[in-house]
């Protein structure tokens, strides 16, 4: 006990503070490594309770003192720990899909090689959902615009049997002359149910087989089988392309499209050719658009129910954190009150117990963020191991934006047990039992 410096006060023996209260003598013991400098006794008569006024070391020394508090209660913290990376991994994990989704449309539209797209009138900005509505026959119409030089029916017809994808409907030549596919096996079609896949589609286990689809294997589409006739590099429309005709015939659709696919002869005349597009009769209430300015226009706030469900499931994450956080620190603070009032009793100022709850659930939100940005990343590894033809995008963006709701949920969720501990009286607590 070297450390203290007493003196004679009313209500303790000279030169022992401990004498009068041996709880405090205890208590006071495990906090001695953090006893910097010391200040005169100090005596409560009322309740014949003696204490000592110190200031405590602050850095490193109270640092320990707080970490020893979480591993003092180590299942509450792990608790608390997991609540918060919980909190993190809904909020990446939803916008980790949406984004994903997102992004591979962007991706595998941008290479088919098209400079405008031609969609029927008040369509749907989201490939897959405008109908089959326009004739084929519009094709030769806008060939023989000046400036253009080839213009590709198609149509893109939304499936969810199965998994949700973009199937593509084709027609081979004027598709491929827009940018030729890059083949890896197989070849183009030659029977009305072929169909031409991807290579990521391709490195996906067959289950037939138990192995990865090879040219010649059997590949059930919209409750058809076809046939594999060809492997391609991925990123030039869907992953799973068949003729135009067949899907014509599958979707009841008569010879049409949902969508002409227009390549200039040079990017510089896209403009020209949408006003000669818009002056043609016939296609004045159609939708036009460069190909650059639709992947400007796909963004997630375009995404329907993209905002409200990140909104709820960002709603439920923080309502989960800020409760969990809100009980441990809570509990915490009642298991305390001695410790706070012997704090207090050293001449701790209600800013200094404050410090003390927030700077202990900061270390547990820090270590939510840190497990929960890990256990995102190992979601990302389950679901592509799952679903290899799917996309699970975690941004930069969103990595701090989660980190920043969760870290400032659970901040919140101990404001009031830091209020509560401040504003507890010392003799009060020191009493408390």
């Amino acid at each position: 006990m070297k450390e203290f410096f007493t003196e004679t006060v009313e209500g303790g023996p000279h030169g022992d503070p401990f004498a009068s209260s041996e709880f405090i003598f205890l208590r006071l013991l495990r906090l001695r490594p953090i006893v910097h400098e010391p200040l005169p006794v100090v005596c409560y008569p009322e309740t014949g309770i003696s204490g000592v006024f110190l200031v405590a070391r602050s850095g490193l020394k109270m640092n320990k003192l707080i970490f020893a508090n979480l591993l003092h209660r180590p299942l509450r913290s792990f608790i608390s720990v997991l609540a918060v990376a919980i909190e993190v991994i809904m909020i990446l994990s939803i916008v980790a899909v949406f984004m994903g989704m997102l992004d591979d449309s962007k991706q595998r539209t941008n290479g088919i090689g098209a400079d405008l797209m031609l969609l029927p009138s008040n369509a749907s900005m989201f490939n897959g959902v405008s109908s089959a509505s326009m004739p084929v026959r519009d094709v030769e119409v806008l060939e023989r615009l000046p400036h253009v030089e080839k213009v590709s029916p198609a149509i893109e017809h939304l499936s969810t049997s199965g998994s949700v994808e973009i199937l593509y409907g084709i027609d081979y030549d004027s598709f491929n002359a827009l940018k030729p596919f890059v083949y890896l096996a197989g070849s183009k079609f030659t029977g009305p149910y072929d169909v031409i896949i991807d290579d990521v589609l391709a490195g996906s286990t067959n289950k037939a087989t138990g192995k990865p689809y090879a040219v010649g294997d059997t590949l059930n589409i919209m409750d058809h089988p076809f046939r594999i006739a060809g492997i391609v590099e991925q990123g030039k429309g869907g992953r799973k392309l068949i003729p135009l005709a067949t899907m014509q015939h599958l979707m009841d659709a008569g010879d049409k499209a949902s969508v002409f696919f227009i390549k200039c002869d040079s990017p510089a005349n896209d403009d020209l050719v949408m006003q000669e597009i818009r002056a043609t009769r016939g296609f004045g209430n159609n939708t036009l658009t460069t190909v650059d300015s639709w992947l400007n226009q796909m963004t997630p706030s375009k995404i329907p129910g993209f905002n409200l469900s990140l909104e709820i499931v960002t709603g439920i994450a923080v309502i989960i954190g800020f409760l969990v956080i809100f009980q441990s620190m809570y509990t915490a603070v009642l298991e305390r009150t001695r410790e706070i009032g012997i704090l207090k009793s050293m001449g701790a100022s209600k800013l200094t117990i404050v410090g003390v709850v927030l700077r202990e659930c900061a270390v547990l939100a820090l270590a939510g963020v840190i497990v929960g940005i890990a256990g995102t990343y190992c979601i990302q590894i389950v679901f592509l191991h799952i679903l290899p033809t799917h996309q699970f995008q975690i941004t930069g963006t969103w990595l701090a934006r989660a980190a920043a709701i969760a870290f400032v949920g659970s901040i919140c969720g101990a404001l009031y047990p830091a209020w509560m501990a401040a504003r507890k009286d010392p003799i009060d607590a020191l009493a408390y039992e």
